[in-house]
């Protein structure tokens, strides 16, 4: 049972006069005894005419996934198997997570009938968002007293990336397309194939020249080639204690999937292979074999369970889960943080092993706040955040610089610039002929 407003606000309405009646006779009591038992026998008849909140029974229905910033419907359908009417205020108990409305819902729910609740549900976190409990509580006509009761209704919905990043991907698919097309590119390298032979123009490389095509045609003909197809990409997400950094009002490993997803859309269009791997200790995520839409497909639903651990990653396991993935030379994208020289060393020391056989190429997401405080030099606080912004920029040149060393490419930005800066590596790395 439980004790409403409405019964609360009746007895102090009595309390006013009985306190004045007190102070004119001198005794009160009897008017005060007699006011609350018939405030009782008025809650107690109306809860006795209220229905019961267990003859309730619940069904849910909702989307089973959605992208992290929309909204997704949650309908709640409440059946009455009892004799009596239920007049019920509730409550659907959804993770705070879920983006769920605050405000109790009403229903006026007749016997043996059916209805519908309906809630908005705006998630502003990744992952399963959960519910498993329905609050309700039914009152009488008089709204004095309620019965209450918590049923079970379970059900979740899986909060995917948001990946904004698409925006871009119609862009870089065209440069793919002037890459693979009408501009083939004029220098052989290790992911180049022939593609046919033109007349020579001044600026060619000479080292294009198709001799024998030569002889035959009598005019100079050189040889042009494209990029190479079914390439293999391998895309590894630290998923360490380091990716849980807010940048910009977003984890870092938000970013990363960002990134991984328009390099994982544009590189399919481009017909390589892409296996995807979130590791920090042990595999938290892993998508092999898939290709299209259901690449990009089983991705968002690997990432949408992967939280940041507060561990340290063990780098000496990466090159071994490579391996375990391909035994071709493939491009390995390493998505980690490269902000501290320190916390960089294990990543330094597999890079080698690396670097031998595929080509690599290191992204990390740099926040804008510090490049901001660089240039703000008005009083003496801003001059020493300033310094600091200045050295910790200077720290993340000095890992670019031993990551390059080593053999790798290095790809920095903001979470706005990063995901469009490695898809432009990728093409790059095309158009060069080292994929």
């Amino acid at each position: 049972m439980a004790v409403t407003g409405r019964f609360v606000a009746l007895v102090a309405f009595g309390i006013v006069p009985i306190v004045v009646l007190g102070v004119l006779t001198g005794d009160a009591a009897p008017a005060f005894i007699a006011w609350l038992v018939l405030a009782a026998a008025l809650g107690a008849l109306d809860l006795a005419v209220a229905g019961s909140p267990r003859d309730i029974v619940l069904q849910r229905q909702l989307p089973s996934r959605v992208r992290l910033g929309d909204s997704a419907t949650s309908t709640l359908f409440l059946t009455n198997r009892g004799g009596r009417r239920v007049r019920a205020l509730v409550r659907d108990a959804w993770q705070p997570s879920a983006g769920a409305p605050t405000e109790r819902l009403r229903v006026d729910l007749p016997p043996g009938e059916r209805r519908s609740l309906s809630l908005v549900l705006t998630p502003f976190r990744r992952g399963e968002r959960r519910v498993s409990q329905v609050t309700v509580r039914s009152s009488g006509p008089l709204g004095l007293l309620a019965r209450q009761a918590t049923l079970n209704s379970t059900g979740h919905l899986r909060v995917l990336p948001a990946f904004t990043s698409r925006k871009h991907l119609p862009s870089r698919i065209a440069r793919l397309r002037e890459l693979d097309g009408a501009t083939s590119v004029m220098v052989r390298g290790q992911g180049t194939e022939f593609d046919s032979l033109r007349e020579y123009v001044r600026g060619d490389d000479v080292r294009s020249i198709d001799w024998r095509a030569t002889a035959r045609r009598g005019d100079v003909m050189i040889r042009t080639w494209r990029p190479e197809r079914d390439r293999r990409v391998v895309i590894v997400t630290d998923t360490g204690r380091t990716s849980a950094a807010r940048i910009a009002d977003e984890p870092r490993i938000d970013t990363a999937f960002e990134a991984a997803l328009l390099l994982a859309a544009l590189a399919t269009r481009a017909g390589d292979r892409i296996d995807y791997l979130a590791y920090d200790r042990r595999v938290r995520g892993r998508v092999q074999g898939a290709t299209g839409a259901e690449l990009l497909s089983r991705m968002v639903d690997a990432m949408a369970l992967v939280d940041p651990e507060l561990i340290e990653t063990d780098w000496d396991a990466v090159p071994g889960q490579v391996r375990q993935i391909t035994n071709q030379r493939a491009l390995v994208v390493l998505q980690t943080s490269i902000d501290a020289p320190g916390a960089a060393r294990g990543l330094l020391a597999v890079l080698p092993q690396l670097t031998q056989r595929h080509t690599v190429v290191v992204t990390s997401v740099v926040d804008p706040a510090t490049l901001e405080a660089t240039r703000d030099r008005g009083d003496r606080e801003t001059v020493y955040r300033a310094a600091a912004a200045e050295r910790a920029l200077l720290d993340i040149e000095r890992v670019s610089a031993a990551i390059r060393q080593l053999g790798a490419d290095v790809v920095t930005g903001s979470p706005e610039t990063l995901p469009p800066a490695l898809a432009d590596a990728y093409i790059a790395l095309k158009a060069s002929g080292r994929l």
